[in-house]
């Protein structure tokens, strides 16, 4: 595929991808690697790391061609882009990796991505205008956030997880509510945020936040099964013996055949 038919930057999909493409100024999370033209071994390669780090389009991805080959792809699309020195490196090269007027190879797999620029605009906002944007934009935002607070918690990157998650908290807290169903729209949105905070809490060791927001999911409903399990854990750690086994009882009631509270209610008890 000839993207912008000067033959430029030409397009060779391996694998297509599913969905909508990549959207302008989105976070991208990619496997890639670069090649010299009729090179069998990369100048640059990110298949050896088992967590590739995202990076944003326009700021950490800073090769043109390679951006403009990105806009053009799919969640979980393998593709190879060929790109002419204008699309890639120039006439200077990049020494001493990279030889004048070099043309290069591409192999990029979207793994996932996420449309920050529109949380990127969203936080840039006054308050005033944040409450003007419709709840279905706030939530998409939210999840957003919460996507991204996910994928460094699968890293086991707890406090940036955590400061996403409490990003998100904090935007919907601003929200100026009108009525009856945005505050319990609301409320929906926050319960997940509430259950990844305390389970980030826990991981970093801290049992006493980690029950703070346990409760608040409980405050939203007071059977949810995690919440209840996450307050046992952080009253388990705490040696509060009676509130822990309390907790995981009414947890039990609810799952009865779930191996990770009865496992946890052994601990209290022995």
């Amino acid at each position: 595929m000839n993207i912008f038919g000067d033959g430029g930057i030409l397009k060779e999909v391996v694998q297509p991808g599913e969905g909508p493409p990549v959207p302008e100024n989105a976070s991208v999370l990619i496997h890639y690697s670069g090649f010299l033209e009729y090179s069998d071994q990369p100048f640059e390669t990110t298949t050896h790391l088992k967590y590739p780090q995202m990076m944003k389009l326009g700021r950490d991805v800073t090769l043109a061609g390679l951006e403009l080959g990105l806009l053009t792809m799919k969640k979980g699309e393998f593709s190879r882009f060929l790109l002419q020195p204008q699309y890639a490196y120039g006439e200077m090269g990049c020494p001493p990796f990279i030889p004048t007027a070099a043309v290069v190879l591409y192999e990029v797999q979207i793994l996932d991505y996420l449309d920050s620029g529109q949380v990127d605009d969203f936080i840039t906002m006054s308050l005033e205008q944040q409450n003007t944007v419709p709840m279905s934009t706030l939530l998409e935002v939210v999840n957003t956030l919460r996507s991204f607070g996910n994928r460094f918690f699968n890293q086991n990157r707890y406090y940036n997880a955590k400061d996403r998650y409490k990003q998100a908290m904090t935007l919907l807290g601003n929200r100026g509510t009108q009525s009856d169903l945005e505050k319990e729209r609301i409320k929906t949105a926050l319960l997940p945020l509430y259950l990844n905070i305390s389970l980030a809490e826990l991981r970093l060791e801290r049992p006493h936040k980690a029950l703070k927001y346990g409760n608040k999911a409980l405050e939203i409903d007071s059977a949810n099964t995690k919440a209840l399990f996450r307050c046992g854990q952080a009253y388990l750690e705490l040696h509060e013996y009676a509130s822990a086994h309390c907790c995981l009882t009414s947890a039990q009631a609810q799952k009865p055949f779930d191996s990770d509270i009865n496992n946890l209610l052994r601990k209290v008890t022995m």
